[in-house]
């Protein structure tokens, strides 16, 4: 009895403890605890306001998608000879609520048609757990979907077993506070009820670490890939997640993201310098001189945390395009080259309602205080 008590008390203490060492979740709301046994360690969510969490949310969602949004969707794919058979090698996507970014989501990932897909996602919260220049992965096995629990690969094991122990850190509580990833995959696994996930996180670090990490990472993943026989975009898919600037002068902490202004002339601004930075180093033939750019223009040239032009996958886009880019090299594919589908943000179309179905948004959306979104893939 002495000791089934000690057993209880202790036990609790830890959980007790494990629950203090999670943050806010990234919408000053508290992350929902993960959930362990034996058998299972159940990733919980950072967001359970901007995303779908159960079948009906997700299914209601894809059909107010179709109704509002179905027509452009069917241009762009017609535009762009996309079949449904076309499967996306790399993909990026958005990642904010879905009522301002819904049809985005559906349009890339759609044609992520692999059953297992690796999601390099932001690490917001990187600064409070001081994490930066490796890789973050986690130990869970299961991450939440709408349709059950959704299982993280077993390669991800094998990957880490091929990746020099400087190159990354498990770290699961920097892995439960963000959002980025899981924003993925309710959307995943509608499309593919067995979709299997491995969450690599990509905290703030300069270009040339990321072009360092990312050599061992592709090598790991071409090791893997040929062992267990899987094709890359068949078997296995790559995803970036990733919103686009964040604008304005008003609920960015204090911060002033503004850099054209607030009215009509600095909006048209800002949207002509994110077309120009995707047409210049996302679209077309993926090479490390635009990848490189991409960093030039989103990061500080002396302080790679601090922010140039305000996207947030300012290290998950350059890590996963790198990666990419050596993991052709290595597998001599056929070159990737990226085809832009579209851009929004989160004032220039109507909002999806959201509101009668268990849901909402995190963050106003209008002139001083708005988000932008690219989905870009590779075939």
């Amino acid at each position: 009895m002495k000791t089934k008590l000690l057993f209880l008390f202790f036990f609790g203490l830890g959980v007790s403890l494990l629950a203090q060492t999670h943050v806010v979740g990234p919408h000053n709301k508290p992350p929902v605890v993960a959930q362990e046994d034996t058998a299972i360690r159940l990733r919980g969510l950072a967001d359970t306001v901007g995303f779908a969490h159960t079948k009906e949310q997700i299914e209601t969602l894809i059909q107010r998608i179709d109704q509002n949004q179905g027509a452009r969707l069917e241009g762009i794919r017609k535009r762009n000879d996309i079949s449904p058979g076309d499967a996306w090698r790399l993909a990026i996507a958005p990642h904010d609520d879905y009522s301002y970014a819904g049809y985005m989501y559906p349009l890339v990932l759609k044609n992520v048609q692999a059953k297992t897909v690796i999601i390099f996602g932001v690490a917001h919260k990187a600064k409070e757990f001081k994490v930066d220049n490796q890789l973050v992965f986690d130990h869970f096995t299961h991450w939440r979907g709408p349709y059950g629990n959704i299982k993280v690969s077993s390669m991800r094991e094998d990957i880490m077993k091929e990746l020099p122990k400087s190159v990354y850190q498990v770290n699961d509580s920097l892995q439960l506070a963000e959002h980025s990833v899981e924003a993925e995959l309710p959307f995943l696994q509608y499309f593919d009820k067995d979709v299997e996930i491995i969450s690599i996180l990509v905290p703030p670090m300069p270009f040339a670490k990321m072009n360092e990490l990312s050599e061992p990472l592709a090598k790991a993943l071409a090791k893997v890939f040929k062992k267990r026989d899987m094709e890359w975009g068949v078997e296995v898919s790559l995803l970036i997640s990733t919103d686009a600037v964040h604008y304005g002068d008003e609920e960015w902490g204090g911060r002033d993201f503004a850099f054209f202004g607030t009215d009509s002339t600095g909006y048209n601004q800002a949207i002509a310098k994110e077309h120009q930075l995707i047409t210049d180093c996302l679209a077309g033939d993926l090479l490390e001189t635009k990848i490189k750019k991409f960093t030039q223009n989103t990061v500080q040239d002396n302080d790679y945390t601090t922010y140039k032009w305000t996207w947030c996958g300012r290290y998950s886009v350059p890590m996963g395009m790198l990666t990419a880019l050596k993991l052709q090299q290595i597998q001599g594919a056929v070159p990737l080259s990226g085809m832009f589908l579209d851009y929004c943000n989160s004032i220039d179309h109507p909002s999806i309602q959201v509101d009668n179905m268990g849901m909402g948004v995190t963050a106003k959306a209008y002139m001083k205080h708005w988000v932008g979104y690219a989905d870009i893939v590779f075939r």
